[in-house]
């Protein structure tokens, strides 16, 4: 096992990063670690309800996904329809992911928040940015 694969399984290692390794290289080790790569395409998005309809297609998220704040934060705290022994949020795209600057406030502390929750939980939740 690589010592990126055992660092991906330590909740309290997770958090919000910059991709600093290939991408192939974290698509390899996440599947060694049996966790749950969640691959978002943030390219064409432009705008907070673009973001909301990515994350979602992304997420797989419910029927009862609303397509606002709220609903996205529920939907990175149960992930119930994903069962995995942790997730990897991988997002593609503009650095500022199409956000305007209170957004994009917003969507950093609901990673955080993402990942303090399952850290709690024993699970280990990554959030890498391209």
């Amino acid at each position: 096992m690589s010592d990126l694969c055992e660092r991906l399984q330590d909740a309290n290692e997770a958090g919000t990063y910059r991709l600093s390794c290939p991408l192939a290289v974290l698509e390899a080790n996440v599947a060694l670690s049996g966790m749950l790569l969640i691959d978002v395409d943030m390219a064409a998005v432009h705008s907070k309800g673009e973001f909301l309809a990515a994350m979602a297609q992304a997420l797989r998220a419910p029927d009862w996904f609303g397509l606002n704040w709220d609903a996205l934060a529920d939907v990175l705290g149960d992930l119930s329809w994903l069962p995995a022994g942790g997730y990897v949020l991988l997002l593609h795209g503009d650095e500022r992911l199409g956000l305007n600057d209170a957004d994009y406030a917003i969507v950093n502390d609901m990673f955080s928040e993402a990942v303090s929750y399952w850290k709690s939980q024993g699970k280990p939740f990554w959030v890498f940015f391209t």
